[in-house]
Parts: C-alpha cells; structure tokens; sequence
C-alpha cells in the first residue's frame, strides 16, 4: 500500500505485522505463498553481547583510525560474506545458552592467562618450600575434583627427570586449607600488616583475584566501539545523525554529497547502470518517509521519525546508515558506503553502531528497547547474517508474537514457511474482529466503513478492504484511514 502519512506508533504495529516500508511504498510478503519467506527479525540491544567476528571488525576500525592500517586477507564488503559460525565461535556465553553443554576445554584463555600469571607471583614472592607444594597440590586437587583433562590447568614448575605428577596419588593436603593459603598469602602481597585484619573484618575470604577480575570481564559494545584513539590518530570518525523527513537543514546541506555516495555504491556493489541511480529514485527510495515527526518530552532528544545516520571519515562521508526511530525500536532501513572503503566491512560495523545507538535511546526512553533488522530469509544464504545479531527474535507469521530465533531454526531446517508458535490454540490476538469500525477516507470526509459499504455496488470492493483489515489488524484498521476514491 502507498502511505501518504503514519504516525510512529502505526508504523510500530505495521511492523509487528510483517510490514516493512521501502519510501512510502509499505508492503507485507504474504508468507505461505512466496518462495522465499520473509520472517520480521529483531535483535535485543540490551543483552547482545559482540561475537569473534563482530569484534574483529570493530578491531580493525580502531586499527585504522588510530594508524591508517589496513587489515590483510578476506576483506569481505557487506555482513552477508560473515557466517554464523564465525559470530557463534568465540562468543562463549552464546554458546553455553544455545547447547546447556559446556565443553571443559573451552576456558577462555584470558581465565587461563590469569589463572597461569597469579600462580607464578604466588612462588615468586613465597619462599617457602611448603607453600610451593601447596601450590602444586591446588593444581592437582582441582584437576582430580573437575574431572577436567590435566592439560587445562598449569603448573609452572619444572617436573623431576623422568617423572611426571601421578594424579592417582591423592592430595597432599586438604583442598580448602590450601585455598585458604592461597588467598592469605595474596593478601600478604597486598596488605603485608593488616593481613589478619582483612579476614575477620569481611568474616570471610575476599576473591582471590580481585584486580584482575575487571580486566576478565569481556569488553562491552561501548567499550570497543569508543575505546580512545591517540593525538596523533591518523583518522578521525563522526557519526551524525540527521533527520531526513521532514529534511533537516543539516540534511539539505549535505544531501548532494550522500547522494554521490549512494550512485557509486549502486554502481560498484549492485552493478547499476551509470544512469539509474538518479536523484528522483534515491530520494524516493531512501529519503522520502511517510513517517511524521514527533517530539514527545518522554522520547529521545531527536524525536522519533525517519533520520540518517551519516559516517563522516576525515570530513567527508563514506557511508549511510537509512534508519526510522520508532517507539519500541531503531528500524534499520538501508545502509549505501563508499566502495572504497569496502576493506572496513562497513555493513557490520554500522549495524554494531546502530544497536549501540538503541542501547543509548533506550537510556532516555526505557521502552525503545529493539533493533529490528528487516526480514531474515532462512532459505537465502546472504540473507542468513542478520542471525549472527543474538539475542534475537522472529515473528511468528500467524500469531505475531515474537519467538527467540534459536527456537525457530530447526523447524525452517525442515520448511521454508513455519509456524513458530508451538501453541496450536494460540490465536492472532490483533486481528480484524469488527472490520464495519474500520475507518475509511471518501470524498474529503472520514466515515466508518459500516457506512462507506452502503452506498457501494462493486463487490470486488468489500473483499480487497476486508482483506487490508485482515493484514494491518484492528487496531490499525481504527486509527489509520484507508482511501477510497
């Protein structure tokens, strides 16, 4: 359907129908019917968490920011060239919510480097041959109490010639006394005099590594995203975001310059012909919105409404990120980048930036909460990245209802168009119950459509409404006006 003008809020519950706008042109796959099923997916900001893979390229952003490095080897230019198992390997607290299952073997290896480095203080600053011994004994009780493979835990002494540690002897000592020897000797460390102190004070021992369990705690989105680049950084990056309808003034100014970008991107990337990316069919595919502006006091500072998210690399811009910013969530639209720094794999990082971006609205305006990212097509590979954004949901194409996406993938292994919703009474809650309230736009004046159908003959009329009732749900069916010349 063309919309000439939606409230934020419309659009919200469109889009919590499976719609998705292109311009003002707004459309809904019908699901069970297309060859490849568009599913509506979400990402949750507030719990996402940068796999291996996000983090390698907000790594090499920061490379080449802070020394003009450009990074060797597959340099993929959009998200699609990542794969899922590259986003799922390194990122372990995803890994234990998908299986339950943890592998032993999988300890991080900053836990091990920890592990590894408080150990060689401990003999440093010990003297003593009992407390070395009672070091290495802690090692072997907690391999035996693990179950662990001997391999995950070392031990930096030197083993006697042709002997190596017999785990099938028992322990020297009992395992709590030599925690508790542990710990006090890195108090000593700390606080040599009020050593004694520290213990009955807190009525228990403190953490072993107290310093170092910051340092272990994986770097947040934020964290490697701003993390400060030097004086000297040989290149500086801006992120701006305009208000592209209505057009800000900061949008006029820079309009012709975004428009080059996007020609050049429609050229290289998507092979287009010189004189197809005009600026009638950029403006009406990506800078025209039906969206109205709204400044609510409880809403982000720059409203809610259609915006550019413009990347300004040392004063110019290499790369547009199209999003809506919607009541519940930052719609991402289109993202178009100068081709020539396809290298930085601009299609993730704009995509780690926007859910950083959510997670910074969602601090003003507690209920904006999601990024949604399109559609996710199962069937189709280049589509299949946006399942590499975890936490994330899809929508159920029957109860619109959101089901975490893990719960999905085994069912779309076996079918392009599912259900997701396991509940067979479960019902689509918002549909059309009373299509006669749907409200109707006829010769300048707003009637009901209970009334409208009165005075109309053709009856190819009254299935195409109601089947629009049927597709925006009851609640949009009431608020929006459907135009009827």
């Amino acid at each position: 359907m063309w919309a000439h003008s939606l409230t934020v809020q419309d659009y919200q519950d469109l889009i919590d129908r499976g719609w998705r706008r292109s311009g003002k042109y707004v459309y809904k796959p019908v699901m069970n019917q297309t060859c490849c099923p568009q599913y509506t997916i979400r990402c949750r900001p507030l719990q996402f968490q940068p796999s291996k893979s996000h983090k390698k390229v907000l790594k090499k952003m920061l490379k080449f920011l802070a020394k003009g490095e450009i990074s060797k080897g597959n340099c993929g230019d959009e998200p699609m060239d990542s794969t899922v198992e590259d986003a799922v390997a390194g990122d372990f607290a995803l890994i234990n919510k998908l299986d339950i299952k943890c592998d032993l073997n999988t300890l991080s290896d900053d836990l091990k480097k920890s592990l590894d480095n408080e150990e060689t203080k401990i003999e440093k600053h010990s003297k003593k041959e009992e407390s070395n011994e009672s070091i290495h004994s802690q090692a072997r009780e907690e391999k035996l109490g693990s179950g662990e493979p001997s391999h995950s835990i070392k031990v930096h002494t030197v083993p006697k010639p042709g002997k190596g540690a017999d785990l099938s002897k028992p322990p020297c000592r009992k395992a709590k006394e030599i925690r508790k020897e542990r710990k006090r000797l890195k108090l000593m460390q700390q606080n040599p005099a009020g050593e004694h102190e520290g213990f009955q004070a807190q009525g228990q021992p403190p953490s072993l590594f107290p310093p170092k369990a910051k340092s272990n705690q994986p770097k947040s989105l934020e964290d490697l995203i701003f993390e400060s680049l030097p004086e000297n950084a040989s290149h500086k990056l801006e992120v701006r975001v305009v208000r592209s309808s209505p057009p800000s003034s900061q949008f006029k100014a820079t309009f012709q310059e975004s428009y080059q970008v996007y020609k050049r991107y429609q050229m290289v990337i998507h092979k287009d012909p010189p004189d197809k990316p005009t600026v009638s069919q950029f403006t009406r595919f990506l800078c025209s919105s039906p969206l109205e502006a709204e400044y609510p006091p409880n809403g982000p500072e720059c409203g809610y409404g259609s915006f550019h998210q413009q990347y300004w690399l040392d004063g110019k811009i290499i790369a547009v990120g199209v999003i809506d910013i919607l009541p519940y969530c930052v719609s991402s639209v289109y993202l178009y980048y100068d081709p020539d720094y396809s290298f930085l794999s601009l299609g993730v990082y704009s995509a780690l930036r926007e859910i950083a971006f959510t997670r910074q609205l969602q601090e003003k305006t507690s209920q904006l909460c999601y990024y949604y990212m399109g559609f996710y097509i199962h069937s189709c590979p280049k589509m299949k990245y946006k399942g590499q954004y975890r936490p994330s949901d899809l929508l159920c194409p029957e109860t619109y209802v959101w089901i975490p996406i893990e719960q999905c993938l085994p069912s779309l292994e076996n079918s392009k168009y599912c259900r997701f919703n396991q509940d067979p009474e479960a019902v689509d809650e918002g549909r059309s119950k009373e299509p006669d309230r749907l409200q109707v736009f006829h010769k300048k004046a707003i009637m009901p459509y209970g009334v409208y159908k009165k005075s109309q003959k053709d009856p190819s009329e009254e299935a195409s409404v109601l089947q629009y009732a049927s597709l925006v749900g009851q609640a949009c069916a009431e608020r929006m006006l459907l135009f009827r010349s």
